[in-house]
């Protein structure tokens, strides 16, 4: 007797309950594998944007808000400071490196940042084409912006002034790809990025009269000034000392990012304790059905035991029943995960936000993977040595 086409011929006399146990097993392992697909890739990411800031200098407001829109570009800034703020904050001898960003204006929903080659080589940033902005209205772009844009070294763009595509087109000032960046990882990917002074020019126009341009000058702003400490005292003093300007808020990315996690944590752990209800309640009907199975089949397995089959052999059956199941709604769960995962993550490409990928894939998915086939091998069990157990003649007699 082949027991695999055994098997399979038992699960196909009752489509309804195989369908249903595969379903409800597959549910829960398909929001299990959401959750640590969503859970490991936001985390990875977001610490990874943020590594190596030690502070966030900008106007005044909250500094979440200010974080999420000058180190992850996916919220409105919280304003503009002084630029005399930069020069300020880099004449601090706690302060190893400050980046200026200034925001305003996007492509197609890509953000349009002025700053300076450092935020590159912070990000580690490599160019694959062309070479870095020498003037106004140079810009190079990340490899998420060339491959959703299509722009290239040589093409020219228009921004449009705020972070929304349909904002008022800057058609008077176009910029020149210059350079294309090799992909990173990180949120230098999905930026385009330009010299501080080309912002300037973009909002401020060209200004003939010498009067009228050094009161242009005397009043640019940049939008947030990106720090690292040069030592650790730093942490203790620089905010304290960015906080006591009237026009200045300090943020930390890493408590902000805890404050983050915190709050998306909540709703991370409601959707595991989902997904463990799903699991609990698979394996809840797979033993009902399983046990269903058995006092169904208890002539056939009484019949089997009498042509030779070892009560190992009638157990190893019911094993193999659970496994297949099992087989089946790992497969189905993995393909729904990775379709759900699939539709998030084009959600937030559409939003110009952080990528998620179905294909990336944490260590911690195995470990669910095994607890589901666990949860299968025993929900199979009792039934497995009960069909072991059962007395050859009382089943005969039975029927």
């Amino acid at each position: 007797m082949n027991a695999l086409r055994y098997v399979l011929a038992q699960l196909a006399r009752r489509p309804l309950s195989t369908a249903l146990s595969v379903l409800l097993l597959a549910l829960g392992i398909a929001t299990l594998v959401f959750v640590l697909l969503v859970q490991s890739q936001l985390t990875r990411g977001l610490t990874r944007d943020a590594q190596g800031i030690d502070l966030v200098v900008g106007a005044k407001g909250s500094p979440l808000q200010l974080i999420l829109s000058a180190v992850y570009h996916v919220d409105v800034p919280t304003g503009n400071v002084p630029l005399a703020a930069l020069a300020h904050v880099r004449g601090n001898r706690l302060v190893k490196s400050a980046i200026p960003v200034s925001l305003g204006d996007n492509f197609r929903g890509f953000r349009l940042v002025g700053t300076e080659p450092a935020l590159i080589e912070h990000y580690g940033g490599r160019l694959v084409n062309g070479t870095l902005w020498q003037g106004r209205l140079q810009a190079v772009i990340g490899a998420e912006v060339a491959r959703t844009t299509g722009l290239g070294v040589s093409q020219g763009f228009f921004g449009a002034h705020g972070l929304s595509p349909d904002g008022p087109v800057h058609d008077d000032a176009e910029y020149r790809v210059v350079g294309v960046l090799a992909p990173t990882g990180t949120v230098l990917d999905r930026l385009l990025l330009t010299d501080l002074e080309s912002v300037w020019y973009v909002h401020e126009g060209e200004a003939t009269d010498p009067v009228e341009r050094e009161m242009l000058e005397a009043e640019r702003e940049v939008t947030a000034i990106l720090v690292q400490y040069a030592a650790p005292l730093a942490a203790a003093i620089v905010p304290r000392q960015i906080n006591a300007e009237p026009r200045l808020t300090a943020a930390v990315p890493a408590n902000e990012v805890a404050r983050l996690f915190a709050v998306a944590g909540a709703g991370i752990d409601t959707m595991r304790a989902f997904a463990s209800v799903l699991l609990g309640s698979a394996l809840l009907a797979l033993f009902v059905a399983l046990m269903n199975a058995l006092e169904e089949r208890r002539y056939d397995i009484a019949i089997l035991r009498l042509l030779g089959a070892t009560r190992l052999r009638v157990a190893a059956l019911l094993l193999l029943e659970a496994w297949l199941l099992a087989a089946a709604a790992l497969l189905l769960g993995v393909l729904m995960a990775m379709g759900a995962v699939a539709v998030v993550g084009s959600w937030l490409a559409e939003a110009r936000s952080f990528v998620l990928s179905p294909f990336d894939w944490p260590a911690e998915v195995a470990w669910a993977l095994a607890l589901a086939w666990g949860v299968a091998t025993l929900a199979a069990v009792l039934p497995a040595w009960r069909a072991s157990r059962m007395q050859i003649h009382a089943a005969l007699a039975e029927g």
